[in-house]
């Protein structure tokens, strides 16, 4: 029974890492790049407190790493930098789950083609 116990505890513990360090977000995710061209629109929400929120609106083609196209819509909570290259996470196809700033050289090549052409 003790080592019932302490099996259960030691794969409890275990469950409560992997959701603490996983980014579902990335995880298990299609990739796609993006070039930062021009600025986004922004959209403006007054909250109940009176505070306002702003997001910044991307409307943009996105390219896998076979250089296929897909056009992406994703929202910011600060405007992103003109001439920036972003990897986006995608599920389903279009859907922005999340982004990361990268380097032009860490875009795969045929991405890469499509982006500066």
């Amino acid at each position: 029974m003790k080592k019932a116990l302490g099996l259960l505890g030691v794969l409890l513990v275990g469950v409560i890492v992997i959701f603490a360090t996983v980014d579902f977000n990335r995880f298990g995710k299609d990739k796609a790049y993006v070039h930062i061209t021009e600025a986004a629109s922004v959209k403006e929400e007054k909250l109940d407190s009176g505070e306002i929120l702003k997001r910044y609106w991307y409307k943009l083609p996105a390219y896998r790493e076979n250089g296929d196209m897909t056009e992406v819509e994703f929202s910011a909570a600060k405007e992103l930098r003109k001439d920036a290259y972003l990897m986006m996470y995608i599920k389903d196809g279009n859907e922005v789950t999340s982004y990361d700033e990268v380097q032009l050289n860490e875009i795969p090549q045929k991405a890469k083609e499509k982006l500066e052409g």
